[in-house]
């Protein structure tokens, strides 16, 4: 049967000599995998240039509800990003935060706020010039909140400590090294508050950053089954240098 969605290209592998499998996380099933025959070839009705890393999509779809492999009929890049695959920055954002994603939706069931979020981030980094250099952090947090495991605003409290592993603030340092210091604790608490329209509000040094980043990525580690390593992470790290 067909259907209509929009998605959000993730990760493309290789199928055959000439044919690809798309996982896309999309707005009415969630996270599938489609089998694009022939996307490698140069007259290829669905080309495997449509399916770049974060690209939104308009797609006409035939669903099995027992999963596996599904096809695609048609597919549209709608809106077209213009500036994310010209500039460096950017493109090295994209691709850590892919990573992310695909790491974290795997399982992921339909979840339409959680798609519009998504979304809505992608386009608003593919056309801001603004606090790119806060804007992984901060996509991060609000991801965090919608997969479960960050705290809501009114926990927030001024502990010295943010523990990675229980996800709360805490007056008294864990006994493990999962966990957030003063200044980073403040840093991470500012962080929460503040959107992608500020985020240049938020100034803090490269280590500094760098630090951030690190215990950010190392709370989804504890909090996401099979995480495993960030491969885009150094060029990100170098990128902000």
């Amino acid at each position: 049967m067909l259907h209509k969605t929009k998605g959000i290209a993730l990760k493309t592998t290789a199928y055959s000599e000439n044919s690809i499998v798309v996982h896309i996380f999309t707005e009415t099933f969630g996270m599938q995998s489609y089998l694009i025959q022939g996307a490698k070839k140069p007259k290829a009705k669905i080309s495997a240039n449509l399916f770049q890393p974060l690209h939104p999509l308009e797609m006409v779809v035939y669903h099995k509800d027992n999963g596996g492999l599904q096809r695609i009929k048609e597919v549209r890049q709608i809106p077209v990003l213009r500036d994310i695959p010209l500039n460096i920055t950017k493109s090295a954002i994209a691709l850590f935060i892919d990573e992310i994603l695909y790491k974290v939706l795997r399982q992921q069931a339909p979840d339409p706020f959680l798609f519009n979020f998504i979304q809505q981030a992608i386009l608003w980094l593919d056309e801001s010039q603004r606090g790119l250099a806060n804007f992984h952090l901060i996509f991060l947090l609000k991801l965090s909140r919608f997969l479960g495991f960050l705290p809501l605003p009114s926990s927030l409290n001024r502990s010295p400590y943010f523990n990675l592993l229980e996800g709360t603030f805490t007056p008294n340092l864990p006994a493990h090294s999962h966990v957030l210091q003063e200044p980073h604790t403040s840093q991470f608490r500012q962080l929460l508050a503040i959107g992608f329209e500020n985020a240049n509000t938020f100034k803090v040094n490269k280590e500094d950053r760098k630090t951030l980043l690190g215990k950010i990525v190392e709370f989804y580690k504890l909090h996401t089954e099979n995480f495993g390593s960030i491969h885009s992470l150094d060029i990100l790290e170098e990128i902000f240098q």
